[in-house]
């Protein structure tokens, strides 16, 4: 049968399709629309496929604050390429997953992978998206965090995004306060709150290093394990949020910062995602 440019025309809004590949659809098909959709999907599917193994280093960053602020969610969609990050519908799209995300009380991105998206499921609407766009799009990183007041970050690139859980706030407004650390965490990238949070293996490896330092230097032997561990100390205070020297003045700690603001006023918690 004849496809006619408004068939097409039809296909490519249902869809999003480009033209050509609404009109070997709709050819492929016999004109029947729903089996043309099936057919662009499972192009979608193999494109998909394809480019599984293409990194994603662009794309964008978005939150929410839920529970009253209570709770603040973090999610990163991510393509192959700025023009891709950059376009609208990209951008909407990362949107109403992350919305779809809080609306269902998701802790993982597994979960939103299986929410129902359009009569089809989010992960199968990704692989549409995919073969619509022909790039690779995946949902890189999804993080939720509680605490007595979540303060949220966005940097100016969009590829940047952070939480932060405020604690002890006495009711105070903390929503500035959260702010500087939040973008202290931006530019900094702590690896914990404090040395508590940091990982065994991680400190290990530091220690490590500072043992085969000190012996590079011609320390003697038994003096590696004492002065490793003051290097350890000196990586807590660079590395962990709470001692960290705060950028916007050197002359006290994130800890110390907090506290001027509000008596006991501290980080429970923060997640940090950066594209590219």
């Amino acid at each position: 049968m004849a496809i006619t440019a408004q068939d097409v025309n039809k296909l490519r809004q249902m869809t999003g399709a480009g033209m050509m590949d609404c009109k070997k659809a709709l050819t492929e098909a016999e004109g029947d629309f729903e089996k043309a959709v099936d057919i662009l999907r499972k192009k979608g599917q193999k494109v998909s496929a394809s480019r599984a193994d293409r990194e994603t280093k662009e794309g964008v960053v978005v939150t929410r604050v839920a529970d009253g602020g209570a709770k603040g969610i973090l999610l990163s969609l991510t393509c192959e390429t700025d023009f891709v990050a950059k376009n609208e519908e990209f951008g909407a799209f990362a949107n109403t997953l992350i919305d779809l995300a809080v609306n269902n009380g998701c802790t993982e991105k597994e979960q939103i992978l299986a929410l129902p998206f359009e009569n089809i499921t989010v992960a199968e609407k990704i692989v549409e998206m995919t073969g619509k766009i022909g790039e690779k799009i995946e949902i890189s990183h999804y993080e939720v965090i509680n605490a007595e007041k979540v303060v949220t970050y966005i940097h100016s690139n969009g590829k940047l995004g952070v939480l932060v859980g405020m604690v002890n706030t006495s009711g105070a407004d903390v929503e500035e306060a959260g702010k500087d650390v939040a973008m202290q965490i931006a530019a900094m990238n702590p690896v914990a709150v404090d040395k508590d949070g940091v990982d065994a293996s991680m400190i290990e490896r530091e220690i490590e290093i500072g043992k085969e330092q000190a012996r590079a230097e011609g320390k003697p032997e038994e003096m590696l394990e004492k002065i490793a561990l003051g290097k350890l100390q000196k990586f807590y205070k660079e590395s962990t949020l709470l001692s960290q020297q705060f950028v916007k003045d050197n002359s006290v700690s994130i800890a110390q910062y907090l506290n001027n603001v509000s008596k006991g006023l501290t980080v429970n918690a923060f997640k940090r995602i950066s594209i590219g």
